[in-house]
Order: C-alpha cells, then sequence, then structure tokens
C-alpha cells in the first residue's frame, strides 16, 4: 500500500486573522517543512486543493505552489486534487502544467475537476450551470494541445484560438497522468470510460469506498484498460490518539471538518452529513471512513480499504502535525507496505 498527502498550506486568511503577510508565509512555510518530511519519511506523493475567495486562507494558487515544492523535493510526486477547470483559460494552463511537469522531472500528476462552490463561480462571473460544457471544452483543447505535433486551432463555444503552438512539452508523454474527482456511479463510469485515475473522498465510509473501488475497476476492465494502466486513490482523515481524552479532542476536530465538508458526501448514509448536528456528531465514533484512534485500530481500518483492493492512501490531517506523519510512518506505514 502507497500513502501520500492530501489537502494544502492554509494561510492566515483575509477575514479571519490580522497576521497580514508575515502569519500568511509562516503557514505556507510550515506546510512545505511538513512536505519534506513526508518525502524524507518516504510517502509517494502530495495532492493539493484550489479554492478562492474563502476567507480562511485555503490554498489558490496550486500549480504556484507545487512549482516551488518540485524545486525543495526530488522523489515525491506533485498532484492536484483538482484544478477547476472552468475557472482557467486552457492554453494558459497547458503551458503551466507542462512547466512544472517539466521542472519537476515528470512528477506531476493532474487532478481535474468542474468546480461545486457558488461563492467561486460568482467570484469568477462565471455561471455554474455552464461547468460541465466549460469543463468538456478545457479537456479537449487540453488534450489536443499535449498530443499535437505543431501548431493548431480551436473554436469552441467558450474559447478561440488561432494557429497555436503549447511550449514546453510535458516530460511526460503523450501529458502528465489525468485525476477525476468521482463519487456517484455516472461519474466513476466516466472516469474509467475516459482515461482518468480515480480519486476518491475522505467522507465516504469504507464499505461504500470497496463498492467504488469494484464498480470503477468493473468499468476499466469493460473501456479496454488494462490493470496497472490506472490507479486509484482514496482520500483518508489521520489523527492519532493515544488516551480517550485524545480521542474525544480528535472527534470534536472531526465534527467541525465535516461541518464544513459534510456537503461533499454521497451515498449510502451521506445526509447524516449534510448540516451536521451535534445528535449526528455524536454518533461520529461509529464512523469508518477517518483513520482515526489508535495506531492499531487505524492499521485495522486500512488492512479493510487494502482488503477491499485499495492500496493508494491519501492521509488528510487536518492538524498539519509533522509528529504525527513521523508516527504513522513509524507504527502504521510498516504494516502496510509490500
Amino acid at each position: 500500500m502507497r500513502f501520500g498527502l492530501f489537502g494544502g498550506a492554509r494561510s492566515s486568511g483575509a477575514s479571519s486573522s490580522r497576521a497580514g503577510p508575515v502569519g500568511d508565509s509562516i503557514g505556507y512555510a510550515r506546510y512545505i517543512d511538513y512536505v519534506l518530511e513526508a518525502e524524507a519519511l518516504g510517502f509517494h506523493s502530495v495532492f493539493v486543493v484550489e479554492h478562492h475567495f474563502t476567507g480562511v486562507g485555503q490554498v489558490s494558487a496550486s500549480l504556484n505552489l507545487l512549482s516551488y515544492l518540485s524545486a525543495r523535493t526530488s522523489r515525491i510526486r506533485l498532484g492536484t486534487a483538482v484544478v477547476v477547470l472552468p475557472w482557467h483559460n486552457p492554453a494558459l494552463l497547458a503551458e503551466q502544467v507542462a512547466t512544472l511537469d517539466l521542472l519537476s522531472g515528470g512528477r506531476f500528476d493532474f487532478g481535474v475537476g468542474k468546480g461545486y462552490r457558488e461563492s467561486e463561480f460568482a467570484g469568477f462571473a462565471i455561471a455554474s450551470s455552464e461547468a460541465s460544457e466549460r469543463f468538456e471544452e478545457a479537456m479537449a483543447f487540453l488534450r489536443t494541445a499535449w498530443r499535437s505535433d505543431g501548431r493548431f486551432s480551436h473554436h469552441g463555444r467558450y474559447w478561440h484560438f488561432k494557429d497555436v503552438v503549447i511550449e514546453p512539452r510535458p516530460l511526460q508523454r503523450p501529458h502528465p497522468p489525468f485525476w477525476l474527482g468521482a463519487g456517484s456511479p455516472a461519474s466513476i463510469e466516466k472516469a474509467a470510460a475516459e482515461g482518468y485515475n480515480l480519486l476518491l473522498d475522505q467522507v465516504a465510509p469504507i464499505e461504500v469506498i470497496v463498492d467504488r473501488v469494484r464498480h470503477y475497476r468493473n468499468q476499466c476492465q469493460r473501456a479496454g484498460r488494462a490493470p496497472g494502466s490506472y490507479q486509484i486513490a482514496v482520500a483518508r482523515a489521520l489523527q492519532i490518539v493515544s488516551s480517550e481524552d485524545e480521542r474525544a479532542e480528535a472527534l470534536a476536530v472531526r465534527a467541525r471538518v465535516l461541518g464544513a465538508i459534510g456537503g461533499l458526501a454521497r451515498g449510502p448514509g451521506a445526509e447524516r452529513y449534510y448540516n451536521l448536528t451535534a445528535e449526528a456528531a455524536s454518533e461520529l465514533a461509529r464512523d469508518d471512513a477517518p483513520l482515526l484512534g489508535t495506531p492499531e485500530e487505524i492499521v485495522a481500518r486500512l488492512q479493510r480499504l487494502e482488503a477491499g483492493g485499495v492500496d493508494y492512501v491519501l492521509l488528510v490531517d487536518p492538524t498539519g502535525s509533522r509528529e504525527a506523519l513521523a508516527r504513522f510512518a513509524a507504527e502504521i506505514k510498516p504494516h502496510l507496505e509490500a
């Protein structure tokens, strides 16, 4: 089983702190140190998010951050989870991605999505109803741009480019691996049919994850994709505890996290995460989605995922603790590696 990181740096946030640029830089510096520690400990990858206008300091320029990390690292793979295509000029994006792939020595994984936060679409003055069409047009342009041997033209509904050539070429040919965040049967089938690797969320319980993995693999077989030609990564929250007091504190943190991202849950039982109530939060101790517990409990949950076909887990630590990362590497990771 391989392990990576999922998430990103957190600056002070324009509306939540008066720390200013110094505080912002410390947040990013700590995250960079966190990634460097992960590489030293043998972690496989880091996938960073993209969000805008949040007021809480989430990563907005993921490719910039990864470009810096590419110069500070030598082995760990660098991914996006995800770049929201409707908000980007696809020609500029093709150039930026290719440059990052080149500078990183071919270590880039390109996770893409169509977006879901209405506030972000409103901020960019783009109708969310256009998201799917904009996504598909951008993907068509990117595939053409990186496969083209020379100049080409593109005339779509939203973008027009005449006699252009995309430079530089990405090091990975014909392009960096594509990843798609998916959860519904239809989106999983799309990922399998159109050549995407699969990113699965941190909220779904183990049983649902295993069903999604099985469905994706069946659909890949139907599409003629051989085993080994695709990857599946599953995000999981990481909260290691050593006492019941620490467990209670971790569950409180988990409740706050789900209060922010619970709306992303899909599948059986997902509705309990929407507008999380105190009563629902009290039931989180029975939720098997997070890697929350003692090292022994976490190993057991990972072994259940492994038995269900999961071999790649992306850790989401809400505290960004280098100590927890080191403890995972020492006490948990060895039990799951081949």
